[in-house]
């Protein structure tokens, strides 16, 4: 992948560095002494031009975000994004954003295990030849290094718009064991999910009424525990409502027995 953009890129990121890093291995392990607290750390990879984000940090000031790409002109279109953003808030820079260039085949090399607690995925490159399968960023070798990764509350959150890139990510997740949920295949069927932010790609599709396929990976421990509870809290109220029901229906049927 080539991207043609104006004179000047590499000057233009490297005098951001509050932003822009364009070296992760000096803050591998001291993420949050870059952003200067404690606060979770969501990243992105693969962000493209960055409006996912740029979005994501606007809305969630309280967790520190990470926008991973290899590519100059992408890191320089997202620190545009990112600014024209956070200007909307009164902020000339986002504080709780970094825009990493990199390339996610060495992602150990970026973060010590436990130091991430989400993992976006986001119309990844879908690598369509069975041959490139081991380059699909839910191929299991990379799964394997994302659970390196997360800490205790860590997901990893997926959406592509291609069915054969998902149908081979479902088999990538159960291959590794990951616990999965709010498994969706078309993601805006009923109308845009107001609740999401919106990858430029995302918006493309919806505008076409392309289905956008969607799952949540859990893989911490205490993430699989609320899971685990939630269920099983899901479920006694379903056990509740059906008692409940039946003893509706038996009240009626009896009521109607007296009559006669």
């Amino acid at each position: 992948m080539r991207l043609r953009g104006r004179k000047g890129i590499r000057e233009s990121i490297e005098a951001q560095p509050e932003l822009v890093v364009l070296d992760a291995a000096p803050h591998k392990g001291k993420w949050r002494e870059f952003f200067g607290n404690d606060n979770p750390i969501y990243i992105e990879l693969g962000m493209g031009k960055g409006r996912f984000i740029s979005h994501m940090s606007a809305r969630n000031p309280e967790i520190n975000f990470i926008g991973v790409d290899m590519y100059d002109e992408l890191i320089r279109r997202a620190s545009e994004k990112a600014r024209a953003v956070w200007e909307e808030k009164g902020e000339e820079s986002p504080p709780n954003l970094a825009l990493l260039r990199a390339n996610i085949e060495h992602i150990e090399n970026m973060f010590e295990p436990g130091e991430l607690e989400r993992i976006h995925l986001n119309f990844s490159d879908p690598w369509p030849k069975g041959k490139h399968a081991r380059r699909r960023l839910t191929h299991p070798r990379f799964l394997a290094k994302y659970a390196q990764l997360l800490n205790e509350r860590g997901e990893i959150h997926f959406k592509t718009d291609s069915q054969s890139l998902f149908e081979f990510s479902l088999n990538s997740f159960a291959e590794v064991e990951m616990q999965l949920r709010n498994i969706s295949l078309h993601l805006h069927k009923d109308g845009p999910r107001e609740d999401l932010v919106f990858t430029e790609y995302e918006m493309k599709f919806m505008g076409k009424g392309q289905p956008i396929y969607r799952l949540e990976a859990v893989i911490g421990e205490t993430a699989l525990e609320q899971y685990r509870t939630s269920k099983r809290e899901a479920a006694s109220r379903e056990a509740a409502a059906a008692e409940a029901a039946e003893a509706a229906e038996a009240a009626g049927q009896a009521d109607g027995e007296e009559t006669e």
